[in-house]
């Protein structure tokens, strides 16, 4: 989980920067709301992300939050194999600029 030291830099950046802040928390709020797509599949899709970024703090909270809203440890692991399979392909099509 994240460490107190973790929310007290992130509650302090939302003292630094309010107006940002506040906008990115109404953006970040508005983007998970159940909608055509469903809240379960925004969170795997965002551990997706998490994992291509490697963002270990957004891999366990929205791991956490995917299997809240019903995810389940298989659907878990296919994301991840999802992603990486996403990233070793860009791997393999940046890689053919060095055949150029």
């Amino acid at each position: 989980m994240y460490e107190m030291k973790n929310l007290t830099k992130f509650k302090k950046l939302g003292e630094l920067a309010p107006e940002a802040f506040q906008g990115f928390m109404a953006f970040d709020e508005a983007a998970f709301k159940p909608g055509a797509i469903p809240l379960k599949y925004k969170e795997l899709m965002a551990v997706a992300v998490a994992l291509t970024t490697q963002c270990p703090y957004c891999i366990e909270i929205h791991a956490t939050k995917a299997r809240k809203a019903g995810a389940t440890e298989q659907e878990l692991a296919e994301t991840t194999l999802v992603a990486a399979a996403l990233r070793a392909g860009g791997a393999m099509t940046h890689g053919t600029h060095a055949l150029e």
